[in-house]
């Protein structure tokens, strides 16, 4: 009990002590913070945020990171594979535009031409015609145009004409596939030997590495995994445009052999 007392009484003092200290050093830090601003004729408020200031305004500028989009991270990660699949992806694309826009250009409304000609045929005749397919742009035009230039030799002279002239329309709707499919085919392969590349070259810091860890064979991995999906990437739009480019030459094929067919019975009936 003793002790206890004790105890009480002394830390009552220490504590009587710290309350009194405490109330004697913040009315002395009060005026000592009122003296600056009472010399300077300033708010002790201002006279405080001046060195803030003034801190700000001497710290240095740090230097701009510059930053790299996520495209360019992940083709430097890729590898020395990555050129050749960065090219391919240029031809392809090329190749892909060029051949929307000629088919854009070569549409035809075919059952009007037809029409037109017939009309023409039966009406003011062939040059009328003739004058009707030249006004007309697509291949359909052309091998019904080469046709009716025939037309004075006989049926077999026309359908002559028009076969010629359809194997040259054919030639030209084709132009580029071949590139397109080699690309399609091509891409995938060079993503699968970038992968090779990658897992060579994590095995081999696995053997210059005294302890394997995760960091020794992710740069490897990360090599291997990029190209292959680049070259995926690359390919599966190349065969969709192939694919769809192919449809789209059947089906002028198609609309060539109806409208030949069409003007070789018109024809006959008129002889």
């Amino acid at each position: 009990m003793r002790f206890g007392n004790v105890a009480t009484s002394v830390s009552g003092c220490v504590l009587v002590a710290l309350l009194g200290l405490w109330l004697v050093a913040v009315p002395a830090a009060g005026q000592e913070a009122e003296e600056p601003a009472a010399r300077s004729g300033q708010p002790a408020a201002e006279v405080a945020a001046a060195p803030s200031a003034q801190a700000e305004a001497e710290t240095p500028e740090l230097p701009a990171q510059k930053r790299e989009s996520g495209f360019i991270d992940l083709f430097k990660k890729g590898g020395q594979f990555m050129w050749p699949l960065l090219l391919l992806a240029i031809v392809a694309l090329a190749v892909i535009l060029e051949r929307v826009l000629m088919f854009q250009r070569q549409q035809t409304n075919t059952r009007r031409l037809m029409a037109a000609v017939i009309s023409d045929l039966k009406g003011s005749g062939v040059e009328k015609a003739k004058e009707a397919c030249m006004n007309t742009r697509g291949p359909i035009a052309a091998i019904l145009h080469a046709g009716l230039t025939k037309v004075e030799r006989g049926p077999a002279a026309v359908e002559k004409a028009i076969e010629n002239s359809g194997a040259i329309e054919m030639a030209f709707l084709q132009r580029g596939m071949p590139v397109l499919s080699t690309v399609a085919n091509i891409a995938p392969l060079l993503g699968f030997l970038g992968t090779v590349s990658g897992m060579i070259n994590a095995f081999e810091a696995i053997a210059a590495a005294e302890q394997v860890s995760a960091k020794v064979v992710a740069s490897g991995i990360s090599e291997a995994l990029i190209t292959t999906m680049s070259g995926l990437v690359i390919a599966i739009p190349a065969q969709i445009a192939f694919n769809y480019f192919v449809s789209r030459v059947d089906r002028f094929v198609i609309e060539m052999e109806e409208s030949s067919v069409e003007l070789l019975d018109t024809l006959t009936e008129m002889s």
